[in-house]
């Protein structure tokens, strides 16, 4: 029996794994990858390529990197390479109807979340910010709804109390492999099965931009410390304050804060700069140990507190 020819869509770093064991597995013949066009980075705006567009480049794959995959003339180039599956992972663009109707097998999405709760871009700080019990990867059918295809299999994983938004996606990019190259084996063979998704219990999770980061003090401790680990590194977590000089400047917020039930104060007074920052939040109190403020390196929060520019009694994110 031949082997299977597999186009790959990606962009992301987390579909990386995936797509480095589609290669090495003989199983398969990876025909082509596509993925975004190369953007402009940093201060000096350098055209930079996605990184999985250097891993297809070293082993000889083509790239393809359309800005408008649904465009006619793209969609017959993808028709050109006569794929049996197409594989997506942190693509980037919406997938036309024409194009779903390509593969001769199935479009099959790696989604880093247990569907059908966490819909979206952001799922994985979903899962950290919603204080959910696990997290996951879920191989599915693409349809034209956003993440809404039939499940073909998950693997949980155990979210514990010091996970970040970080370690979470390093940890689901190691389990998109294992993922994906089981799921690929049962729709060769035959037996995948096809698992609808309960639309009731879905959450949409949008794409997160940086000022989503601002931390509100008007909500209980543990779901601001929930936040700053979700949201960490992306887009990260701030507040604000009021330097000696009557200048507003933000601060950045970094994992671990611990959380403390015996505060009693209006929400975002610093009510203690003793060993780092300590602040009132609608409901208890939070403990920051690092923080960067505004053009200034991160630091531990006691060196930054030792020049004063925070006093008890201040208020934290007041515009």
């Amino acid at each position: 029996m031949s082997s299977k020819r597999i186009v790959y869509m990606a962009t992301g770093d987390i579909a990386i794994p995936a797509f480095e064991a589609l290669i090495a597995d003989s199983t398969y013949e990876t025909v082509a990858l596509i993925t975004q066009p190369d953007k402009p980075v940093g201060r000096k705006q350098v055209l930079t390529p996605p990184r999985i567009k250097t891993v297809a480049e070293q082993a000889n794959i083509p790239v393809l990197q359309p800005i408008r995959v649904k465009a006619e003339e793209e969609l017959q180039i993808l028709r050109d390479l006569n794929p049996d599956i197409i594989v997506v992972m942190a693509y980037g663009q919406i997938l036309p109807k024409a194009l779903l109707e390509i593969p001769k097998v199935a479009i099959i999405n790696l989604h880093a979340s247990l569907l059908p709760k966490h819909r979206g871009a952001s799922c994985i700080q979903a899962a950290i910010d919603q204080g959910d019990a696990d997290s996951g990867m879920t191989v599915m059918h693409v349809t034209e709804g956003l993440d809404e295809g039939d499940v073909i299999l998950s693997k949980p994983f155990k979210l514990t109390p010091d996970v970040t938004g970080g370690v979470l996606h390093d940890l689901l990019m190691d389990d998109g492999a294992q993922c994906l190259l089981k799921a690929l084996g049962m729709l060769c063979d035959g037996t995948a099965t096809r698992t609808p998704q309960d639309d009731a219990l879905s959450n949409y999770a949008p794409k997160l931009m940086r000022n989503d980061g601002e931390i509100d003090w008007n909500q209980p401790a543990e779901i601001i410390e929930r936040r700053i680990r979700a949201y960490d590194p992306w887009p990260g977590t701030f507040t604000t304050f009021t330097d000696t000089k009557g200048n507003q400047k933000r601060l950045k917020v970094f994992p671990q804060c611990e959380v403390l039930q015996d505060v009693s104060a209006e929400a975002g007074t610093v009510v203690s700069t003793e060993n780092g920052l300590t602040v009132a939040c609608l409901k208890g109190g939070l403990h920051i140990t690092e923080l960067q403020p505004d053009g200034k390196r991160r630091m531990p929060a006691k060196d930054f507190l030792v020049g004063g520019q925070i006093a008890v009694g201040a208020n934290l994110g007041a515009h």
